[in-house]
């Protein structure tokens, strides 16, 4: 999301200059687009974090899923190896022993591996869940901005028309839906 602040403070701005009018109304109609545009900055900052955030969690799962892929090479490296051995010891000869121990050796080396792969595939499947979670709530909180949005576009109207009170309260309406939309971002 790009840093929408500056867009916020010059509705604040606007709403500042049409209160200076000394139509109370007026008044009362540029608070409410100034608190909405506090509002829409706050949202905005939040979708900002939870972009960041979907974004670290699925790095980080691309950074797990790597070291599990490693640890899977090297668990069916060292499964080759035994099952190479074992062939060996089952053929006999002066080695056998050997290469049946070695077998042994290979198999025991592997569990830990196979262990270590499958723990960080949870943990890719952990992150990747997380990642969704910030991703849903990125998008319920951009719905939540753009409702913001239009509410204060909306309340500009009152002050264009000179009065007409229905802009004002639809906009306070669209405010409110816009706040509890955020709100279930984090439910």
């Amino acid at each position: 999301m790009e840093d929408q602040t500056g867009e916020h403070l010059e509705h604040a701005e606007h709403a500042q200059h049409a209160a200076h009018s000394g139509n109370r109304f007026v008044v009362w109609v540029s608070m409410t687009i100034a608190v909405l545009a506090v509002i829409a900055a706050i949202i905005g900052s939040l979708e900002s974090v939870e972009l960041a955030n979907t974004g670290a969690e699925r790095t980080s799962a691309t950074l797990l899923q790597n070291q599990a892929t490693d640890q899977w090479g090297f668990y069916q490296s060292k499964s080759l190896k035994k099952n190479m051995y074992e062939i060996a010891a089952a053929n006999g000869g002066p080695n056998a022993a050997a290469f049946a121990a070695t077998a042994k050796k290979n198999e025991e080396e592997a569990k830990p591996i196979k262990d270590k792969a499958t723990e960080l595939e949870k943990q890719v499947e952990e992150k990747l869940q997380a990642a969704e979670r910030h991703e849903v709530r990125l998008h319920t909180l951009t719905f939540a901005a753009t409702l913001l949005h239009v509410a204060i576009a909306i309340a500009t109207i009152s002050i264009i028309t000179q009065g007409a009170r229905w802009p004002w309260i639809g906009s306070i309406w669209l405010g409110v839906f816009g706040v509890l939309a955020a709100l279930r971002a984090y439910h």
